[in-house]
Protein backbone atom coordinates (compact mmCIF):
# COMPACT_ATOMS: atom_id res chain seq x y z
CA UNK A 1 0.00 0.00 0.00
CA UNK A 2 2.83 2.34 0.85
CA UNK A 3 4.41 1.65 -2.54
CA UNK A 4 1.15 2.42 -4.34
CA UNK A 5 0.88 5.62 -2.34
CA UNK A 6 4.36 6.58 -3.51
CA UNK A 7 3.42 6.04 -7.14
CA UNK A 8 0.22 8.08 -7.23
CA UNK A 9 0.83 10.79 -4.65
CA UNK A 10 2.83 13.25 -6.82
CA UNK A 11 0.27 13.10 -9.63
CA UNK A 12 -2.69 13.59 -7.31
CA UNK A 13 -1.26 16.44 -5.27
CA UNK A 14 0.91 18.25 -7.78
CA UNK A 15 -1.63 20.93 -8.59
CA UNK A 16 -2.48 21.76 -5.01
CA UNK A 17 1.17 21.59 -3.96
CA UNK A 18 2.22 23.97 -6.71
CA UNK A 19 -0.04 26.57 -5.17
CA UNK A 20 1.05 25.98 -1.58
CA UNK A 21 3.84 27.45 0.48
CA UNK A 22 7.05 25.58 1.22
CA UNK A 23 6.17 25.69 4.91
CA UNK A 24 3.08 23.55 4.33
CA UNK A 25 2.55 21.47 7.52
CA UNK A 26 2.38 18.37 5.31
CA UNK A 27 6.18 18.39 5.06
CA UNK A 28 6.78 18.99 8.78
CA UNK A 29 7.49 15.59 10.32
CA UNK A 30 9.83 13.72 12.64
CA UNK A 31 10.86 14.52 16.19
CA UNK A 32 10.03 17.80 17.88
CA UNK A 33 13.47 19.12 17.01
CA UNK A 34 13.17 17.94 13.41
CA UNK A 35 9.75 19.54 13.03
CA UNK A 36 11.13 22.80 14.33
CA UNK A 37 14.10 22.61 11.97
CA UNK A 38 11.91 21.74 8.98
CA UNK A 39 9.62 24.67 9.72
CA UNK A 40 12.58 27.01 9.88
CA UNK A 41 14.08 25.62 6.68
CA UNK A 42 10.76 25.87 4.86
CA UNK A 43 10.32 29.49 5.90
CA UNK A 44 13.85 30.27 4.74
CA UNK A 45 13.07 28.72 1.37
CA UNK A 46 9.70 30.44 1.10
CA UNK A 47 10.83 33.93 2.02
CA UNK A 48 14.31 34.06 0.60
CA UNK A 49 15.33 35.71 -2.66
CA UNK A 50 18.85 34.37 -2.72
CA UNK A 51 20.75 32.33 -5.28
CA UNK A 52 20.16 28.70 -6.31
CA UNK A 53 23.28 27.89 -4.30
CA UNK A 54 21.58 29.18 -1.14
CA UNK A 55 18.46 27.18 -1.96
CA UNK A 56 20.63 24.11 -2.46
CA UNK A 57 22.04 24.35 1.06
CA UNK A 58 18.55 24.63 2.55
CA UNK A 59 17.09 21.83 0.41
CA UNK A 60 20.00 19.54 1.27
CA UNK A 61 19.04 19.82 4.93
CA UNK A 62 15.39 19.11 4.12
CA UNK A 63 16.43 16.06 2.09
CA UNK A 64 18.56 14.80 4.95
CA UNK A 65 15.75 15.05 7.51
CA UNK A 66 13.02 13.52 5.35
CA UNK A 67 15.25 10.65 4.24
CA UNK A 68 16.24 9.97 7.84
CA UNK A 69 12.55 9.73 8.71
CA UNK A 70 11.93 7.54 5.62
CA UNK A 71 9.41 10.10 4.38
CA UNK A 72 10.34 9.50 0.75
CA UNK A 73 6.82 10.19 -0.53
CA UNK A 74 6.78 13.64 1.04
CA UNK A 75 10.32 14.30 -0.13
CA UNK A 76 9.47 13.36 -3.72
CA UNK A 77 6.47 15.66 -3.73
CA UNK A 78 8.49 18.47 -2.19
CA UNK A 79 11.31 18.16 -4.75
CA UNK A 80 9.13 17.77 -7.84
CA UNK A 81 7.06 20.76 -6.74
CA UNK A 82 10.19 22.83 -6.24
CA UNK A 83 11.50 21.88 -9.70
CA UNK A 84 8.12 22.75 -11.22
CA UNK A 85 8.14 26.19 -9.60
CA UNK A 86 11.86 26.88 -10.19
CA UNK A 87 12.47 25.58 -13.69
CA UNK A 88 15.69 27.57 -14.16
CA UNK A 89 17.45 26.28 -11.05
CA UNK A 90 20.71 24.62 -12.22
CA UNK A 91 20.45 22.08 -9.40
CA UNK A 92 17.18 20.63 -10.67
CA UNK A 93 18.97 17.65 -12.22
CA UNK A 94 20.25 16.74 -8.78
CA UNK A 95 16.86 17.18 -7.11
CA UNK A 96 15.20 14.90 -9.66
CA UNK A 97 18.01 12.38 -9.24
CA UNK A 98 17.14 12.22 -5.54
CA UNK A 99 13.53 11.57 -6.58
CA UNK A 100 14.66 8.75 -8.89
CA UNK A 101 16.80 7.21 -6.16
CA UNK A 102 13.87 7.38 -3.74
CA UNK A 103 11.70 5.48 -6.21
CA UNK A 104 14.52 2.97 -6.56
CA UNK A 105 14.64 2.45 -2.81
CA UNK A 106 10.92 1.72 -2.83
CA UNK A 107 11.29 -0.78 -5.66
CA UNK A 108 9.33 1.40 -8.10
CA UNK A 109 11.80 0.81 -10.93
CA UNK A 110 9.67 2.10 -13.84
CA UNK A 111 9.32 5.47 -12.12
CA UNK A 112 13.02 5.54 -11.28
CA UNK A 113 13.85 4.86 -14.94
CA UNK A 114 11.44 7.60 -16.00
CA UNK A 115 13.20 10.21 -13.86
CA UNK A 116 16.74 9.06 -14.69
CA UNK A 117 15.92 9.29 -18.40
CA UNK A 118 14.19 12.65 -17.95
CA UNK A 119 17.34 14.06 -16.36
CA UNK A 120 19.57 12.86 -19.21
CA UNK A 121 17.27 14.23 -21.89
CA UNK A 122 16.19 17.54 -20.38
CA UNK A 123 18.77 18.74 -17.86
CA UNK A 124 22.40 19.79 -18.08
CA UNK A 125 24.88 17.76 -16.09
CA UNK A 126 26.09 19.03 -12.75
CA UNK A 127 28.68 17.88 -10.23
CA UNK A 128 27.37 17.41 -6.70
CA UNK A 129 29.82 16.27 -4.03
CA UNK A 130 32.28 15.56 -6.83
CA UNK A 131 29.99 13.16 -8.70
CA UNK A 132 28.32 13.78 -12.04
CA UNK A 133 24.53 13.51 -11.94
CA UNK A 134 24.46 12.20 -15.52
CA UNK A 135 27.04 9.55 -14.63
CA UNK A 136 24.86 8.39 -11.73
CA UNK A 137 21.83 8.23 -14.02
CA UNK A 138 23.64 6.21 -16.69
CA UNK A 139 25.13 3.81 -14.15
CA UNK A 140 21.66 3.08 -12.79
CA UNK A 141 19.92 2.85 -16.15
CA UNK A 142 22.39 0.29 -17.49
CA UNK A 143 21.38 -2.06 -14.69
CA UNK A 144 17.65 -1.35 -14.94
CA UNK A 145 16.80 -1.23 -18.66
CA UNK A 146 16.49 -4.45 -20.67
CA UNK A 147 15.82 -3.06 -24.15
CA UNK A 148 19.10 -3.66 -26.06
CA UNK A 149 18.48 -0.71 -28.39
CA UNK A 150 18.36 1.60 -25.40
CA UNK A 151 21.18 -0.11 -23.48
CA UNK A 152 23.58 0.25 -26.39
CA UNK A 153 23.20 4.01 -26.30
CA UNK A 154 23.72 4.11 -22.54
CA UNK A 155 26.94 2.10 -22.82
CA UNK A 156 28.20 4.28 -25.66
CA UNK A 157 27.41 7.48 -23.77
CA UNK A 158 29.10 6.15 -20.65
CA UNK A 159 32.26 5.36 -22.65
CA UNK A 160 32.20 8.65 -24.56
CA UNK A 161 31.64 10.92 -21.58
CA UNK A 162 32.93 9.13 -18.50
CA UNK A 163 35.68 6.78 -19.66
CA UNK A 164 38.09 8.13 -17.05
CA UNK A 165 35.59 7.47 -14.26
CA UNK A 166 34.90 3.83 -15.10
CA UNK A 167 36.65 0.57 -15.82
CA UNK A 168 36.21 0.49 -19.62
CA UNK A 169 36.89 -3.23 -20.07
CA UNK A 170 33.67 -4.56 -18.52
CA UNK A 171 31.64 -1.83 -20.22
CA UNK A 172 33.00 -2.85 -23.64
CA UNK A 173 32.24 -6.48 -22.79
CA UNK A 174 28.61 -5.76 -21.96
CA UNK A 175 28.32 -3.44 -24.95
CA UNK A 176 29.43 -6.36 -27.15
CA UNK A 177 26.90 -8.68 -25.52
CA UNK A 178 24.19 -6.11 -26.18
CA UNK A 179 25.23 -5.76 -29.82
CA UNK A 180 24.95 -9.55 -30.09
CA UNK A 181 21.32 -9.36 -28.98
CA UNK A 182 20.72 -6.86 -31.77
CA UNK A 183 22.47 -9.06 -34.34
CA UNK A 184 25.11 -6.38 -34.90
CA UNK A 185 28.00 -8.82 -35.08
CA UNK A 186 30.61 -6.54 -36.64
CA UNK A 187 30.03 -3.99 -33.89
CA UNK A 188 30.01 -6.74 -31.27
CA UNK A 189 33.41 -8.03 -32.40
CA UNK A 190 34.85 -4.52 -32.38
CA UNK A 191 33.60 -4.05 -28.82
CA UNK A 192 35.10 -7.41 -27.84
CA UNK A 193 38.42 -6.33 -29.34
CA UNK A 194 38.29 -3.16 -27.26
CA UNK A 195 37.58 -5.30 -24.20
CA UNK A 196 40.69 -7.38 -24.92
CA UNK A 197 42.81 -4.21 -24.72
CA UNK A 198 42.28 -4.29 -20.95
CA UNK A 199 44.02 -7.52 -19.84
CA UNK A 200 43.40 -6.88 -16.15
CA UNK A 201 39.69 -6.20 -16.56
CA UNK A 202 37.37 -8.38 -14.47
CA UNK A 203 33.77 -8.92 -15.55
CA UNK A 204 31.49 -9.97 -12.67
CA UNK A 205 29.65 -13.13 -13.60
CA UNK A 206 32.11 -13.94 -16.40
CA UNK A 207 35.29 -15.26 -14.74
CA UNK A 208 36.54 -16.72 -18.05
CA UNK A 209 35.57 -13.74 -20.20
CA UNK A 210 38.88 -13.48 -22.05
CA UNK A 211 39.04 -17.22 -22.76
CA UNK A 212 35.46 -17.08 -23.98
CA UNK A 213 35.99 -14.12 -26.28
CA UNK A 214 39.40 -14.77 -27.86
CA UNK A 215 38.30 -17.78 -29.98
CA UNK A 216 35.30 -15.80 -31.23
CA UNK A 217 37.55 -12.94 -32.34
CA UNK A 218 40.08 -15.31 -33.92
CA UNK A 219 37.36 -17.17 -35.79
CA UNK A 220 35.83 -13.90 -36.97
CA UNK A 221 39.18 -12.63 -38.30
CA UNK A 222 39.96 -15.83 -40.27
CA UNK A 223 38.62 -15.22 -43.75
CA UNK A 224 38.30 -18.61 -45.46
CA UNK A 225 36.58 -20.96 -43.04
CA UNK A 226 36.58 -23.91 -45.42
CA UNK A 227 37.41 -26.57 -42.83
CA UNK A 228 33.85 -26.68 -41.47
CA UNK A 229 31.16 -29.08 -42.66
CA UNK A 230 27.41 -28.93 -42.36
CA UNK A 231 27.09 -32.54 -41.19
CA UNK A 232 29.18 -34.28 -38.55
CA UNK A 233 28.91 -37.64 -40.33
CA UNK A 234 30.48 -36.17 -43.48
CA UNK A 235 33.36 -34.65 -41.52
CA UNK A 236 34.06 -37.87 -39.60
CA UNK A 237 33.87 -39.90 -42.82
CA UNK A 238 36.38 -37.61 -44.54
CA UNK A 239 38.79 -37.81 -41.59
CA UNK A 240 38.50 -41.60 -41.41
CA UNK A 241 39.28 -41.78 -45.11
CA UNK A 242 42.41 -39.65 -44.69
CA UNK A 243 43.57 -41.79 -41.76
CA UNK A 244 42.93 -45.02 -43.66
CA UNK A 245 44.95 -43.73 -46.62
CA UNK A 246 47.68 -42.36 -44.31
CA UNK A 247 47.24 -39.05 -46.06
CA UNK A 248 48.58 -36.54 -43.53
CA UNK A 249 48.17 -33.59 -45.87
CA UNK A 250 44.52 -34.39 -46.48
CA UNK A 251 43.96 -34.98 -42.76
CA UNK A 252 45.43 -31.57 -41.92
CA UNK A 253 42.88 -29.93 -44.25
CA UNK A 254 40.11 -30.82 -41.82
CA UNK A 255 41.77 -29.31 -38.76
CA UNK A 256 40.33 -26.07 -37.46
CA UNK A 257 42.57 -23.14 -38.40
CA UNK A 258 41.58 -21.37 -35.19
CA UNK A 259 42.88 -22.58 -31.82
CA UNK A 260 43.22 -26.25 -32.74
CA UNK A 261 44.50 -28.00 -29.62
CA UNK A 262 46.39 -31.21 -28.88
CA UNK A 263 46.47 -31.92 -25.14
CA UNK A 264 46.00 -34.58 -22.51
CA UNK A 265 42.61 -34.72 -20.83
CA UNK A 266 43.70 -32.94 -17.68
CA UNK A 267 45.41 -30.04 -19.46
CA UNK A 268 43.86 -26.67 -20.14
CA UNK A 269 43.01 -26.05 -23.78
CA UNK A 270 45.81 -24.22 -25.56
CA UNK A 271 46.70 -23.89 -29.21
CA UNK A 272 48.62 -26.89 -30.51
CA UNK A 273 52.33 -26.57 -31.16
CA UNK A 274 52.96 -25.87 -34.85
CA UNK A 275 55.81 -28.39 -34.89
CA UNK A 276 53.46 -31.12 -33.70
CA UNK A 277 50.96 -30.33 -36.43
CA UNK A 278 53.60 -30.55 -39.16
CA UNK A 279 54.63 -34.04 -38.04
CA UNK A 280 51.33 -35.80 -38.64
CA UNK A 281 52.87 -37.94 -41.36
CA UNK A 282 55.49 -39.19 -38.86
CA UNK A 283 52.75 -40.21 -36.43
CA UNK A 284 50.96 -42.16 -39.18
CA UNK A 285 53.84 -44.50 -40.06
CA UNK A 286 52.02 -47.44 -38.54
CA UNK A 287 48.45 -48.42 -39.26
CA UNK A 288 46.17 -46.10 -37.30
CA UNK A 289 42.76 -47.49 -36.44
CA UNK A 290 39.53 -45.80 -35.47
CA UNK A 291 36.27 -46.75 -33.81
CA UNK A 292 33.35 -47.60 -36.04
CA UNK A 293 31.06 -45.24 -34.16
CA UNK A 294 31.44 -41.99 -32.28
CA UNK A 295 32.03 -42.24 -28.54
CA UNK A 296 28.93 -42.67 -26.38
CA UNK A 297 29.53 -39.28 -24.71
CA UNK A 298 28.99 -37.48 -27.99
CA UNK A 299 25.96 -35.21 -28.24
CA UNK A 300 24.40 -32.57 -30.46
CA UNK A 301 27.08 -29.99 -29.61
CA UNK A 302 30.31 -31.99 -29.37
CA UNK A 303 31.59 -35.41 -30.32
CA UNK A 304 34.57 -37.73 -29.84
CA UNK A 305 36.11 -40.33 -32.11
CA UNK A 306 38.53 -42.83 -30.58
CA UNK A 307 41.63 -43.62 -32.64
CA UNK A 308 44.70 -45.68 -31.74
CA UNK A 309 48.01 -46.91 -33.17
CA UNK A 310 49.67 -43.52 -33.64
CA UNK A 311 53.48 -43.48 -33.73
CA UNK A 312 53.62 -41.20 -30.73
CA UNK A 313 54.47 -41.64 -27.07
CA UNK A 314 50.72 -41.74 -26.38
CA UNK A 315 49.21 -44.07 -28.94
CA UNK A 316 45.50 -43.43 -28.26
CA UNK A 317 44.00 -40.18 -29.48
CA UNK A 318 40.43 -38.95 -29.18
CA UNK A 319 39.55 -36.59 -32.01
CA UNK A 320 37.28 -33.86 -30.72
CA UNK A 321 34.54 -32.25 -32.82
CA UNK A 322 32.27 -29.36 -31.93
CA UNK A 323 29.63 -27.20 -33.46
CA UNK A 324 30.77 -23.79 -34.64
CA UNK A 325 29.34 -20.85 -32.72
CA UNK A 326 29.40 -17.99 -35.20
CA UNK A 327 26.03 -16.22 -35.55
CA UNK A 328 27.71 -13.51 -37.62
CA UNK A 329 27.53 -15.91 -40.59
CA UNK A 330 24.34 -18.03 -40.67
CA UNK A 331 25.86 -20.30 -43.32
CA UNK A 332 28.66 -21.34 -40.97
CA UNK A 333 26.92 -21.03 -37.62
CA UNK A 334 26.03 -24.49 -36.34
CA UNK A 335 28.34 -26.37 -38.71
CA UNK A 336 30.91 -28.84 -37.39
CA UNK A 337 34.67 -28.57 -37.08
CA UNK A 338 37.48 -30.82 -35.92
CA UNK A 339 38.62 -28.68 -33.02
CA UNK A 340 41.37 -30.72 -31.37
CA UNK A 341 42.92 -33.90 -30.03
CA UNK A 342 42.85 -35.43 -26.56
CA UNK A 343 45.72 -37.82 -25.81
CA UNK A 344 45.04 -41.02 -23.90
CA UNK A 345 41.93 -42.86 -22.78
CA UNK A 346 38.94 -40.84 -21.62
CA UNK A 347 38.94 -40.35 -17.85
CA UNK A 348 35.18 -39.82 -17.55
CA UNK A 349 32.03 -41.88 -18.12
CA UNK A 350 31.77 -43.73 -21.36
CA UNK A 351 35.47 -44.60 -21.60
CA UNK A 352 36.09 -47.92 -23.23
Amino acid sequence: MKRLFLLILPAVLLFSASCSHYNDPYYVTGTKEQKKELSQLSRMLQGQSDTPESNFIVIQEIIKILQTEDELEKLNLFLTTYVEQNSEDPFNAYYLMVVAQNYLKRGAHPFAVLYFERILKNYSDILVHGTSVHYTCLSNLIDMVDDPYVRVNYFKELLARFKDAISPGPVYFHLAKTYEKLGEWDLAIQAYKNFMKYPDAKVPGYPEARKEIKPIIDFYDYRNKNWTMAHLDDLVKAIKSAIYRRDARRLAKYMSRVNFFAISWEQEKTKANDEFLTQLSVFMRQRVRYAGELDRDSNTKEAYLKTWGWSYRIRTWYLYFKRVYFPADPEIHGQWEWAGIYFGDKPFSGAK
